[in-house]
């Protein structure tokens, strides 16, 4: 009685949705938070580059995310996914907590890991438990939705920004004391979710294998012995970690390269960015979500990756005027609506088996993130020594590449259930044992 005083009830369908994309908004909004306040923490605390670094690299926008998509994956698939997005919005809590309260740097980045571990927990089990629910012929409607709830969690919280602007410091406080009551409100609502039925199915036919003695391979055996699996990992790692080597790190250091390269303001910097994720929103809602379960995938993925490119090539080789950044605003914006992170959320969830589906995504996850941690604590110290051109084209060369793997592997499963991809890709008989 007193469990369901607390709780949200019958929370189904796209309520379920919604319930869980709540958490994108509040993970993407603490990155964003970090990022729009930086030079302003930096100047509070005085810390050098390598300090900017530090907290860029084990943030929720790399290792601390990584670190949590590697514990958060297998508990989601040995305990279920009721239990993991139960609880892991109270570690975020507390991180968010320490940040909006930090008075000196170790509390800064105290705050920062932790936060960064709890958004990495939450990630895989979001993805999973969203396509799971989801219609078959609705699904990347309904994962679209986490995708534009992270896409509003940093229009909002870069326009708050602009608005706190005035209260320094303070006002980047207010905003992660913000992030803490949305956390708390999101986390009132998910403890009315069901349990995912697909992974109850899957849990009642491995312990009754268990009953019988029947021994199957460790997950990570798997996901590089079979086939598909690994078709599947060199897709979805190629266009998710060379895309967000530059996308992460344009997620946390493109309000101090508007600063410091472009010479912008604190409060411009942040306009600029909350215009820059408002064209993700509307290309997340009106094209991934309207018609990513209607026409072909490759194509709006092709599109969106060819945008993106343009968008560096214009930020990177032109002055950085008013029209330069707001050609690369447009361009950038637009195309991460349908990008690789939409479509990653999206397949990651639909190639591998129900059994290790979001084991498999936070050890991509993992890798990925990791790879902005090492790529955020470089990236500082080449535009300080080289240039921001230099780094730019590095960007644009990540760009190119995720969009040739994208292009020639993007798989075909629009309109199946999860079940008819599984069995295609690993046969009838095997997915019954």
């Amino acid at each position: 009685m007193s469990k369901q005083r607390f709780a949200a009830k019958n929370v189904t369908g796209w309520k379920a949705t919604i319930a869980i994309a709540m958490a994108n908004y509040i993970e993407a909004g603490s990155i964003i938070a970090a990022a729009s306040s930086l030079t302003l923490w930096q100047a509070y605390l005085g810390f050098d580059s390598l300090g900017v670094g530090l907290l860029s690299a084990l943030s929720a926008n790399a290792l601390g995310a990584a670190i949590g998509a590697l514990i958060g994956g297998p508990l989601t698939d040995k305990y279920g996914r009721k239990i993991i997005f139960s609880y892991d919005l109270l570690v975020y809590m507390i991180g968010v907590a320490l940040i909006a309260a930090s008075v000196n740097f170790p509390m800064l980045l105290i705050g920062t890991i932790i936060t960064g571990i709890a958004v990495g927990a939450g990630v895989p089990v979001s993805w999973t438990y969203i396509a799971e629910e989801s219609p078959k012929k609705k699904r990347a409607a309904h994962v679209g939705a986490a995708q534009l709830a992270w896409s509003i969690g940093p229009m909002i919280t870069f326009a708050l920004a602009v608005l706190v602007a005035p209260l320094e410091l303070l006002g980047s406080r207010l905003i992660f004391i913000h992030l803490f009551i949305v956390a708390g409100l999101a986390l009132y609502i998910r403890r009315g979710l069901p349990e995912s039925k697909i992974w109850e199915e899957q849990k009642a036919r491995d312990d009754a294998d268990k009953a019988k003695g029947i021994v199957k391979k460790g997950t990570l055996k798997e996901l590089f012995t079979l086939k598909p699996n690994r078709e599947a990992l060199f897709l979805l790692l190629g266009i998710y970690l060379f895309w967000n080597l530059t996308a992460g790190a344009m997620g946390y250091f493109m309000p101090y390269i508007y600063e410091n390269v472009g010479g912008l303001s604190n409060m411009e910097a942040n306009l600029l960015q909350s215009f820059l994720w408002m064209f993700t929103v509307l290309t997340t809602f009106f094209i991934f979500m309207k018609l990513g379960d209607k026409i072909s995938r490759k194509t709006l993925f092709t599109i969106g990756a060819l945008m993106g490119v343009a968008a560096w090539i214009i930020l990177t080789f032109m002055p950085m005027t008013w029209p330069t950044l707001i050609a690369f605003v447009i361009l950038w914006g637009s195309a991460a609506g349908i990008g690789a992170q939409a479509f990653y959320a999206l397949w990651t969830s639909e190639l591998f088996p129900t059994r290790y589906r979001a084991t498999a995504q936070g050890f991509m996850y993992f890798i990925v993130r990791t790879g902005i941690a090492l790529w955020s604590v470089v990236l500082p110290v080449i535009m300080d020594t080289l240039g921001f051109v230099v780094a730019g084209i590095v960007m644009i060369i990540f760009l190119v590449i995720h969009l040739v793997i994208g292009v020639v592997l993007a798989p075909d499963t629009r309109g199946k259930t999860l079940t008819e991809i599984e069995e295609e890709r690993y046969g009838k008989e095997r997915i019954a044992n």
